[in-house]
């Protein structure tokens, strides 16, 4: 085989898109690979293999016709000197491992194609190719625009020092992100944002229609004069559109350039939906993150509690836990956002179930939804979160206005003082002078959920309270919540919370527990 022949590579895809993507993620001819063909099913392919006789098929694994499975062995069966690598989704991987056992040379997953993988996974299928040596063509970078894109683009890449040298001639790196949150804004403009930077040498990384990222080359005593700079531009109002600045933290080596993108600028421009008031974000401006001891919502205790209609508790205990969620800046809004979400129908469907006139809500809540994702910042999210509990608020306000609730509220408030006692619906209707018939009906009818069911629930709710509490034995809070049966307290515990109360316990403490 001649040893300065280049490798001849033939794509498979169904996908015209992945097919064009491969073909431009590398320079082909530099690397000493040429593109022989492309088809998009193994028959095609299989035409076009006999014709071209390529070193190295690049194929995907599921295709119509005949998928890369089945492509693969034919392969291996009638041409076995041809390399193949396998593009593959996570869910193949049943199909990827029986191709390895066919001997596929590599495999690449989908999401992770990008020009340096696939160069990897071609330069290793070629290792394995008797007497081939690639003939490669070196192609040297000759401007700084060029060494920037190659290293953005992930490529190891050597470059002249002196040029670099002469180009950025001060020790240190740092990135500049501008996010812009004015449509039609021109490119004049934002080249107009930048150049107060008098003095700091400064090249254009990034840009899409919204965004732009500049590499600057500082001392790091010019960390403050940038500070200070952007905070003048937004004092000064030359700008006719606000920029949200994201100022990474230095670095002294350039082809440590994409890391710093992705690991540190693009990460603090996500924390920028929880300072929409910081016009340039910093990592020396990010207060110190507080993590409460217990950090997570019990949503069916805000469910439990909302039910016995203790709403003035359950508002204060979802209202506190929405507070501290956001100044948690590491989490990503949008699971911020879900989490509100998630409440805005758990909460709708608790009116519906208990009885409350809450048609607009039922019909408004998709709205409500919406508008929360569709929020720029953590202001404008929990503004319109709060928004909707004021209508919440106002139709459970509304209802318990009626005259027709003065009964309930005696009711309930019976029950929470007397709950530790034996009460039943008959002692209940006796006491208030129903028919115990008729008062199960009414019970229903206006709670949403009967008497036995609200008394259990209420009472397992007081169970969890006191169990939180080491020094009372559970035995003794079986009997404190109204339970003269031990056993029989722990099995309706169970059900209803879907742990025993030892387990429940040590959830909280992790404690030795008193029998």
């Amino acid at each position: 085989m001649n040893k300065q022949e280049r490798c001849k590579v033939l794509i498979v895809d169904d996908e015209v898109l992945i097919r064009q993507g491969i073909k431009h993620y590398i320079n082909w001819e530099q690397e000493g690979f040429t593109i022989v063909g492309e088809a998009s099913n193994g028959t095609e392919a299989l035409q076009l293999i006999e014709r071209e006789r390529p070193h190295i098929v690049i194929t995907d694994m599921v295709m119509p016709v005949m998928d890369g499975e089945k492509l693969t062995k034919e392969i291996k069966e009638n041409y076995p000197g041809t390399e193949v690598i396998i593009l593959s989704s996570f869910s193949d991987f049943e199909y990827v491992r029986s191709t390895f056992q066919s001997g596929v040379a590599d495999y690449i997953l989908k999401p992770k194609l990008d020009g340096p993988e696939l160069l990897k996974a071609l330069q290793n299928a070629v290792k394995k190719i008797p007497n081939f040596t690639l003939n490669r063509t070196e192609s040297k970078l000759n401007t700084i625009e060029e060494i920037i894109h190659y290293l953005m683009e992930g490529y190891d890449i050597h470059y002249d020092q002196q040029l670099v040298k002469e180009a950025f001639p001060k020790k240190y790196y740092c990135l500049l992100g501008g996010d812009i949150d004015t449509e039609g804004v021109e490119v004049s403009q934002i080249v107009q944002a930048v150049s107060m930077f008098t003095g700091i040498k400064h090249y254009q990384i990034f840009k899409e229609d919204t965004s732009f990222t500049y590499l600057l080359n500082i001392d790091k005593d010019e960390l403050s004069i940038i500070h200070k700079k952007l905070g003048d531009i937004e004092q000064s109002g030359d700008i006719p559109f606000k920029i949200k600045w994201t100022l990474s933290e230095p670095f002294t080596l350039l082809k440590d350039l994409k890391n710093q993108f992705q690991n540190d600028l693009q990460k603090l421009r996500q924390y920028h939906f929880y300072f929409p008031h910081y016009t340039l974000l910093s990592h020396e401006q990010l207060p110190e993150i507080i993590k409460e001891e217990n950090d997570t919502f019990d949503l069916n205790h805000f469910i439990d509690v909302f039910k016995r209609r203790n709403f003035a508790e359950a508002f204060i205990y979802l209202n506190d836990y929405v507070e501290y969620l956001s100044h948690q800046y590491t989490n990503d809004e949008n699971e911020f956002k879900s989490f509100l979400g998630n409440i805005i129908f758990n909460t709708t469907i608790l009116l519906e179930n208990l009885k409350f006139k809450s048609e607009t809500l039922q019909q408004e809540k998709y709205h409500h939804f919406s508008m929360i994702n569709h929020a720029k910042d953590v202001l404008e999210t929990t503004n319109y979160f709060h928004s909707y509990l004021n209508q919440v608020k106002e139709v459970i306000d509304d209802e318990l206005q009626d005259p027709s609730q003065s009964n309930m509220k005696k009711l309930l408030a019976y029950i929470e003082e007397h709950y530790a006692e034996p009460i039943s619906l008959t002692s209940l209707a006796d006491h208030f002078h129903f028919n115990p018939s008729y008062l199960s009906s009414y019970f229903s009818n206006h709670h949403g959920i009967g008497f036995n069911e609200y008394l259990t629930q209420f009472r397992i709710g007081k169970a969890k309270d006191f169990l939180q509490n080491n020094k009372i034995s559970i035995s003794e809070v079986s009997g404190i919540v109204g339970y003269s049966d031990h056993s029989y307290f722990c099995k309706v515990f169970k059900k209803t919370t879907g742990m025993s109360p030892s387990k429940y316990r040590k959830s909280f403490s992790g404690a030795d527990l008193r029998k």
